[in-house]
């Protein structure tokens, strides 16, 4: 499950990816975006450690973009070319923000939900010590059946459309420009929709 706080955030999620974005080869847009969040979604960690989130913005009139990203407290060694930024959380502290595409949590996440059919975590908020539970703004759903994931040992990731991720004898592909009219032709994918979307989309897949 995914434990969410109430909590002040300085700077927000957009507000790091406003300033990020417009550094990555694949975006194209404009120099300093008006983000606005389109859905949301938890994986687990099982450490518990690493908050890994699915996250779908969109600039203006702009394409769909795919921004997932992991919340650390502390820098992951080797990834700083991931580093999205550091942010002040009013409760957990100051955090620092990856590419999720550059973390090898997210990775074993992502071939787990796209390799056994799984989904997104069970999110929820605490309140007065309590844990309440809320409704992701994201569904996601991997395509396959297995009962275990291979061993993952030696992640590495290769930035661009798609964002390619080898860990293990897996390659994995993260769209990162989003056209809900694509498939993605691969019969191991991940998928996603959100209230109000028109049609399912592919977000990662197996090469």
């Amino acid at each position: 499950m995914a434990l969410l706080y109430k909590a002040e955030i300085n700077p927000t999620k957009l507000e790091l990816l406003a300033a990020w974005l417009p550094t990555r080869p694949w975006y194209d847009g404009p120099a300093d975006p008006d983000l606005a969040r389109i859905a949301a979604c938890r994986f687990d960690d099982p450490a518990g450690q690493v908050g890994v989130e699915t996250l779908v913005v969109r600039a203006g009139e702009g394409p769909l973009l795919h921004t997932p990203l992991t919340y650390r407290d502390a820098p992951l060694d080797g990834a700083e070319q991931w580093l999205v930024g550091t942010t002040e959380h009013s409760v957990l502290g100051k955090r620092w923000v990856y590419d999720a595409c550059g973390d090898p949590v997210y990775a074993a996440a992502l071939a787990e939900a796209i390799l056994t059919g799984s989904g997104e975590a069970a999110e929820f908020v605490e309140e007065d010590g309590r844990a309440v539970p809320r409704t992701p703004a994201m569904t996601v759903r991997g395509t396959g059946a297995a009962s275990a994931v291979p061993p993952l040992a030696g992640a590495a990731a290769t930035d661009g459309d798609p964002a390619l991720l080898s860990a293990g004898s897996l390659e994995l592909a993260v769209a990162r420009v989003l056209d809900p009219a694509a498939e993605s032709g691969e019969r191991l994918a991940l998928h996603g929709s959100w209230p109000g979307s028109a049609a399912t989309v592919t977000l990662a897949w197996v090469r």
